[in-house]
């Protein structure tokens, strides 16, 4: 079981910016494996919005490129996610996880961001 924990979320209003951290406990998991952020609004299912490979290599969703970036700190094992110009249809948990494990039930709770005038 890897232990993964979110943090930041908020509510805000359109146009703003948040920034996400993701604690992942398993130093060694962490160094081994390229992570990502991923978001699931009301009604919808678990979406993909960020990853970054091990080497520091970014691919974002298209609804976030240009808005969203992803990043990694080694010493302190987070992956985060700074967020600029939010909009409404950002609202949703935002959870972050290893692509390896994109498939399983081994998911933190999460954090709730919510975007709303």
């Amino acid at each position: 079981q890897v232990r993964l924990v979110e943090s930041g979320g908020g509510l805000m209003q359109p146009g703003e910016s948040l920034r996400l951290s993701c604690v992942v406990l398993e130093r060694h998991f962490f160094s081994a494996n390229d992570m990502g952020w991923y978001r699931q609004a009301p009604g919808n299912q678990r979406e993909f919005v960020a990853s970054i490979t091990r080497s520091g290599i970014a691919d974002y969703a298209d609804s976030v490129k240009g808005r969203f970036t992803i990043s990694r700190d080694i010493a302190k094992n987070t992956v985060d996610l700074q967020m600029n110009s939010l909009k409404p249809e950002d609202t949703g948990v935002y959870y972050c996880n290893a692509l390896s494990l994109e498939l399983s039930d081994n998911w933190g709770q999460g954090t709730q961001v919510t975007v709303s005038s």
